[in-house]
């Protein structure tokens, strides 16, 4: 064989080589990158999309004239909500209250984000103030109770959890068993639930995190599964609506539950099955004087509006 031929047949095998363990990576090694590493939340939601106090911020600011100082409350939550609090501290916080470095919050800033998993610890730790989330897990209760923390959950808002696929998938809505049923390796393929004869693929989240926490309670004693066949498919996901909407890269849509869509209408008058409230949470025994008058404010209409100016539901 000529070297010119050796040259092509080792570029050729290189090649294979090279598209075999990209495949590799993209099918199988991608889907088990861990996260729950700090690398990843950190990258989960677009933190400088809503940074107070910063020209071109899409943190929204309440019409208010309550302005603390002093002791001010520290506030941590959930991605799907940091729209929330962080216009909070940018409607009644101070502007040098919030201290970021190197892609994250100091120890020393009123403003963190350590998601819902960090958030939890936090309050009951006493390194946080007041949290924004979902109503927590077993898990989380019962730390909170080992650190000796009794928490106190004011509804503040309402939001949606979600069921999420690709903006190309012609399936538009599903029933709560037939979701139920992907989420536990009963129904496997598309075709079964007027879509295509394609494998389906049941993403889950990190356990502890609000998602997930809110789908096993949705699942409600069943456990989830996913097929082997179905990176070669479709998938589907389920998040909260405000971050699967505004929060990602886009290419994604909301699925029809029970024949409601999950806007604001159906979220407000409860024809949407899965909308809840998400809260302000705080140690009972907190004796920070203005954990109190920013509990009041955001139950206020100058607060409502501010929940609902983030893109989410007021309170009844």
């Amino acid at each position: 064989m000529g070297t010119a031929k050796k040259l092509c047949a080792i570029a050729l095998l290189t090649g294979a080589f090279a598209a075999f363990d990209l495949a590799i990576y993209g099918f199988f090694t991608k889907r088990c990158i861990d996260t729950s590493s700090e690398e990843m939340k950190r990258y989960s939601v677009e933190l400088h999309r809503y940074m107070p106090f910063e020209e071109g911020s899409e943190a929204v600011k309440a019409d208010t004239e309550l302005k603390l100082s002093g002791d001010l409350p520290v506030l941590d939550g959930a991605a799907a909500l940091y729209p929330v609090f962080s216009g909070v501290v940018n409607s009644v916080y101070p502007e040098d209250c919030v201290h970021f470095e190197n892609g994250e919050f100091t120890a020393d800033s009123a403003l963190h984000y350590t998601n819902t998993i960090g958030a939890y610890k936090a309050v009951a730790d006493g390194d946080a103030d007041i949290i924004f989330c979902a109503k927590p897990n077993d898990a989380q209760l019962a730390y909170a109770e080992e650190k000796g923390a009794e928490l106190e959950m004011v509804p503040i808002g309402r939001e949606a959890f979600v069921f999420i696929v690709n903006e190309r998938n012609p399936v538009d809505s599903l029933t709560s068993e037939q979701v139920r049923d992907i989420f536990s390796g009963e129904i496997k393929s598309w075709s079964e639930v007027g879509g295509e004869h394609l494998p389906i693929e049941a993403l889950s989240r990190n356990k502890g995190s609000g998602s997930q926490t809110t789908m096993d309670k949705f699942m409600a004693g069943r456990e989830q599964k996913q097929s082997p066949f179905g990176i070669f498919g479709r998938s589907i996901g389920y998040s909260f609506r405000y971050y699967a909407e505004n929060m990602t890269d886009g290419g994604v849509k909301l699925l029809a539950l029970d024949g409601a869509y999950p806007d604001r209408e159906h979220i407000a008058d409860g024809s949407y099955p899965l909308a809840s409230s998400f809260y302000a949470i705080y140690r009972k025994d907190n004796d920070n004087e203005q954990v109190p008058v920013l509990i009041d404010w955001l139950l206020s209409d100058e607060g409502q509006s501010l929940v609902e100016q983030a893109g989410y539901v007021p309170v009844d």
